[in-house]
């Protein structure tokens, strides 16, 4: 089921498909291994909505090269954001911490797409609250630029340079029917 709305498919084209999202992910998980030293204490904690998807397609990829199941949650930044009072009121996520919490884990954050910043910086003051992991890594599909805020991602993608005219726009089967990175038009209205 595809549910691209069809004004956004005339102006928006695939930068990255179902098999390059599968390829990218791949990646991303052997370099996690690599640098955790095997991934012995890592807990992936996906940021709502998409970011649980990859999170969880993170783990399953972990496991396939550590032979080991991988702590996989998710972490709902929706009451530590700093645009609550500029948008409407939106439902809260869920929190699941996985296993035995992230206390001295080296937690690796997933999202799909890293921009200004200002997301991560909420789920680092969300983390916080939850507990003390021993290092904090972050691992995002697409990381189109224009940060705000001295954040950078540890495991990317795409690099995918924008203009403040564009959008990116994720697709995961799991939320919309297909995978795909779009890259369009900001409509005139935003």
């Amino acid at each position: 089921m595809d549910t691209q709305d069809p004004k956004d498919s005339a102006v928006a084209r695939p930068v990255l498909e179902g098999p390059d999202i599968a390829r990218v992910l791949t990646r991303i998980a052997h370099e996690i291994v690599e640098r955790a030293k095997g991934a012995d204490d890592v807990v992936l904690l996906g940021i709502p909505t998409r970011g649980v998807f990859l999170g969880r397609r993170l783990a399953e990829k972990l496991e396939e090269i550590t032979g080991r199941a991988i702590p996989v949650g998710s972490l709902d930044i929706t009451m530590y954001r700093d645009d609550l009072r500029m948008h409407p009121p939106r439902a809260l996520a869920r929190t699941e911490i996985p296993g035995d919490g992230i206390d001295g884990r080296l937690v690796v954050l997933v999202d799909d797409v890293l921009f200004s910043g200002r997301t991560i910086r909420a789920a680092l003051d969300a983390l916080n609250d939850i507990g003390r992991p021993r290092a904090v890594q972050l691992a995002v599909l697409v990381d189109r630029g224009h940060r705000e805020l001295p954040i950078r991602a540890d495991y990317v993608g795409k690099n995918l340079p924008t203009s403040l005219r564009e959008t990116v726009k994720v697709q995961l089967a799991e939320e919309d029917g297909r995978d795909a990175v779009l890259l369009g038009a900001k409509p005139a209205s935003a």
